[in-house]
């Protein structure tokens, strides 16, 4: 039996644009007929990859998303002393293992694991220094890895489009985060002032406009625990503190559009953490109707209230209808009412894979 930990969390961010469209306002989507806000789960799946929690938690096992393996590559072997013809022959025949390459940069990114970034460089400085190399697939099966220590790789997954083959299943899945209530982008007019004009002209020296948003984001996040250890090569300690460095993080991470400007850095004031064998089920239907819409029957008169008995209210009711009433082990934190603390939903998603 696969065993899965869910984590559900809600998030209330002021005025802020953390994840952009192609004109510059925050993402959105229509839900149950109203438009919310939304962040996708490709800015939500960088932030965490770039946290503080990821980096100190996981140093040395975090992958490297990038089209640039092969500059970097030449950089390294003239740095070691290599002639620059030689450095570029031999950075673009290792280069091209990760996939096509346009003049010195690849046509599509790559995700590289330390230690997959460790064996090009071995390979790229013999033959650099004359020795022929293996050919095509032969070369890539020096390379490649199917189970490394890339945390990030061995969570999200990988696609290598010249060779599938070495693609990573992803063992953790993000949603886009939705606000659990109607929502609007609005639009800021600004204007800023010369220091230097004192007198000539009165009017601004700049005027410009941004747009933001405000709301609270419904974040759902499944891992398959197996499949996580499995994607690890079957280290157990590193996918426990993977699970647990995610668990953190995801209460206290954000992305981080516009965030100079706006300053978001909010915290979830709800985290709830599930485990077990059952399928997974996320809690989005508890917001297909707008929160507002229904504080009456929740009997509530807060946005936020509302959507912490709308989420728990979905849970009870899938629990009652598919297993005669019987929740699922989870964990509980809620600001609002200051029960329930991060660190023990760490151990408890920690242990889920522990157990594994």
């Amino acid at each position: 039996m696969t065993t899965f930990v869910q984590f559900h969390l809600l998030t209330s961010y002021g005025p802020s644009n953390p994840n952009r469209d192609d004109q510059g306002r925050p993402k959105q989507a229509v839900i149950g007929g109203a438009p919310r806000l939304r962040m996708s789960s490709q800015s939500v799946k960088r932030a965490l990859r770039e946290s503080s929690f990821f980096a100190l938690d996981l140093a040395g096992n975090i992958g490297t998303r990038t089209k640039q393996l092969q500059s970097r590559l030449s950089e390294y072997l003239v740095n070691r002393g290599h002639s620059e013809k030689a450095s570029v022959e031999a950075a673009r025949t290792v280069a091209e293992v990760f996939g096509k390459q346009d003049g010195t940069r690849a046509t599509t990114l790559a995700f590289i694991s330390p230690e997959e970034w460790k064996l090009a460089e071995d390979l790229a400085e013999k033959a650099a220094a004359g020795e022929t190399l293996p050919k095509d697939k032969d070369l890539k099966k020096l390379v490649l890895r199917r189970a490394d220590g890339a945390v990030d790789i061995a969570m999200f997954g990988r696609m290598l489009a010249d060779d599938a083959d070495f693609n990573r299943d992803a063992a953790v899945q993000v949603a886009h985060a939705v606000t659990t209530h109607s929502a609007h982008a609005e639009e800021d007019w600004y204007s800023a002032v010369d220091d230097l004009n004192k007198a000539e002209d009165t009017g601004a020296g700049h005027l410009g406009e941004t747009a933001f948003g405000s709301g609270i984001y419904y974040q759902y996040v499944c891992v398959n625990c197996d499949l996580l250890v499995e994607n690890l090569g079957g280290d157990a300690e590193l996918a426990t503190r993977g699970i647990e460095a995610l668990a953190r993080a995801l209460a206290q991470t954000t992305p981080k559009g516009k965030q100079n400007s706006f300053a978001h850095h909010p915290m979830a004031f709800y985290y709830r953490a599930e485990r077990g064998t059952r399928a997974p089920r996320d809690l989005s239907g508890a917001f297909f109707t707008p929160v507002e819409r229904k504080l009456s029957d929740l009997k509530v008169n807060n946005l936020e209230q509302g959507s912490i008995k709308a989420l728990e209210q979905t849970a009870d009711q899938i629990d009652r209808c598919y297993y005669d009433g019987t929740a699922e082990a989870f964990l509980r934190l809620n600001t609002l009412d200051g029960d329930g603390r991060l660190d023990e939903i760490v151990r408890f998603a920690g242990d889920a894979v522990r157990g594994v």
